[in-house]
């Protein structure tokens, strides 16, 4: 059985400019649905690392979180910490870099911003899930303390996953950092001998005590570590780093496996936005923004993550490459885009694994949303 995903293109008129023509979207695709009266709204979304520019332009929020509060529901904006090190390692900094990047209290209709995983990022929820990689995931707390969930994801090029929209909106961006290492690695960190300076910062917040000196450099017992991560944004200079020994597929597959625990206790009160612009080749955590590889697609709305996941795909993938980027093959339409960027990912291979753990369908119907115009 096919899935409902509604789209819109980016033309707007006199009559209905973009923002009002995304909340007419929403509402057709049937975000009433899920919400209730006072229902905790958790609006999941990407702030953008500091420098990037590539990220879901905050007016479009804005207008979501109004299209929320018009059912009575109470939102609030949500991301969790980030595992590597930079502006979003810590809630302090992370929401000083979405107030720079345009989300603030005022910009988005006195909606405040509630970091999910934390000030630390250890403020997390073991969810049993009991699949083929993890019989546990553990997901940001106040993802999982939410009434409902509304993911707002920017569908873009990703380094591991081929492309990154809604699956890894929730799956990677509602994961504790402990989450996150678990996804990405199945051993502790390492540490670089040559820039650690054995000044104990990582020793000092080793929640396991698995971190010990030896000739005035740290190293880790394996045996103790729990891969809590938080050696990995203690360090001063960065030289703790996360062993990126994941094979691709098993990636995948526990990216999707976290996506069911943090939808796991949703009852079906999810609704899921993928924003096709500004496409870039790499995820939005980079401190840059390289060119898109296609031109502006448009937006899609659904109630099943793998449906919007799938056709925000197949809409990339009939365009022409523009010129100048750095894809340079499958240029032409029908030909693979994710495929040109990462030939050694198979990106369908995380639908197909969603779709079999109980996801949602590859299937789907494209409804597109009419331009209103003024008749002559």
């Amino acid at each position: 059985m096919s899935a409902n995903v509604f789209f819109m293109d980016l033309e707007a008129t006199s009559k209905e400019n973009l923002p009002q023509k995304l909340s007419r979207l929403v509402k057709r695709a049937g975000i009433k649905n899920i919400l209730a009266k006072n229902d905790l709204t958790a609006v999941k979304i990407h702030f953008g690392e500091q420098g990037n520019t590539a990220y879901i332009r905050p007016i479009f929020i804005r207008k979501i979180i109004q299209t929320i509060k018009g059912y009575k529901a109470s939102p609030f904006l949500t991301d969790a910490n980030t595992l590597y090190v930079g502006s979003r390692s810590n809630s302090v900094s992370h929401i000083h870099t979405a107030i720079e990047n345009g989300f603030s209290y005022s910009s988005m209709d006195s909606t405040p911003i509630i970091i999910a995983d934390g000030l630390r990022g250890k403020s997390e929820t073991k969810i049993r899930v009991d699949q083929k990689n993890c019989n546990h995931v553990y997901i940001g707390s106040e993802v999982v303390s939410a009434n409902a969930l509304v993911s707002v994801a920017h569908f873009k090029g990703h380094e591991l996953s081929g492309f990154g929209g809604t699956l890894k909106n929730i799956g990677m961006g509602c994961a504790s950092r402990k989450g996150k290492l678990d996804m990405h690695s199945n051993v502790s960190p390492k540490i670089k001998r040559k820039t650690c300076i054995g000044c104990s910062e990582c020793k000092k917040y080793c929640p396991t005590q698995a971190i010990y000196l030896k000739g005035e450099k740290a190293y880790i017992n394996q045996k103790k570590c729990i891969g809590c991560a938080e050696c990995v944004v203690r360090c001063p200079t960065e030289s703790v780093n996360i062993n990126w020994n994941q094979t691709v597929p098993v990636f995948l597959e526990k990216m999707m496996e976290y996506n069911l625990g943090a939808l796991k206790n949703k009852g079906g009160k999810v609704f899921f936005v993928n924003f096709i612009t500004d496409i870039s080749p790499k995820c939005d955590c980079l401190s840059y923004s390289e060119s898109p590889i296609v031109n502006n697609v448009g937006i899609l709305a659904s109630t099943d993550p793998v449906a919007i996941d799938q056709a925000s795909a197949d809409l990339v993938n009939q365009q022409t490459a523009l010129p100048g980027t750095t894809l340079q093959t499958n240029l032409k339409p029908g030909e693979d885009k994710f495929k040109g960027l990462y030939p050694s990912v198979d990106w369908e291979h995380q639908l197909d694994y969603a779709q079999k753990i109980g996801l949602g369908t590859r299937e789907y119907k494209l409804i597109k949303l009419k331009t209103l115009s003024y008749k002559k």
